[in-house]
């Protein structure tokens, strides 16, 4: 498909028969599918330059210290800033509408400018997740970042996710209050990324 100026359009790939579900255990499973997102270098470039991110500290030990990654949240109502990501999220609703029970609402977003940028293991469990089975989806645009996951009661081998340009990851069930999962930092030389995690109502 071709957008007006004869470049290439972003498109969606089908999800139905394409996802790989990977199941967990405790009642927890990730979806995957790779290259979800076609033709998304415009997507990308918009999130890059068109965002305003914004930098946090938190409180940590004894001190402050800085968030290793840029921030920005889009609550319920709050246009995004790619059509592309309405499309996304609504095709994501769509497709979990039986199983998930809700559409997705926020859209989270984190922009890790390089391989020092990270996420420490977590859980989303602020809101509904602490104590209800949800979903949270994710869509990786730029340089791959593996996602790692792995059970809160420990005793299990971690579990390893490289996330490209275009991925998309979906964390369902009990994932949230039983694994974890993080964005390691790496001594490799990569570009910037940014992760777009779509969730429901009252999950962070």
């Amino acid at each position: 498909m071709l957008d007006l100026m004869g470049g290439a359009s972003t498109t969606l790939e089908p999800l139905p028969g394409r996802l790989v579900r990977h199941q967990l255990t405790a009642g927890a499973w990730v979806d995957v599918l790779s290259g979800w997102v076609r033709g998304s270098d415009p997507v990308f470039e918009t999130l890059l330059t068109e965002v305003d991110w914004r930098a946090e500290r938190r409180a940590m030990y004894d001190g402050v210290v800085d968030v290793p990654r840029l921030l920005r949240w889009y609550g319920r109502g709050e246009t995004l800033p790619h059509a592309s990501l309405t499309e996304a999220r609504d095709a994501l609703s769509a497709h979990y509408a039986e199983e998930l029970g809700e559409g997705f609402v926020t859209a989270g977003m984190c922009l890790y400018r390089d391989g020092r940028d990270s996420v420490a293991w977590h859980g989303d469990t602020l809101g509904r997740s602490a104590r209800e089975d949800t979903m949270v989806a994710i869509v990786s645009f730029g340089s791959p970042r593996n996602l790692l996951l792995r059970p809160r009661a420990g005793g299990s081998e971690t579990l390893r996710f490289p996330l490209g340009h275009g991925d998309l990851i979906v964390m369902g069930g009990s994932c949230q209050r039983t694994w974890e999962h993080a964005i390691p930092k790496t001594a490799k030389p990569v570009g910037p990324r940014v992760s777009v995690q779509f969730r429901p109502i009252n999950v962070a």
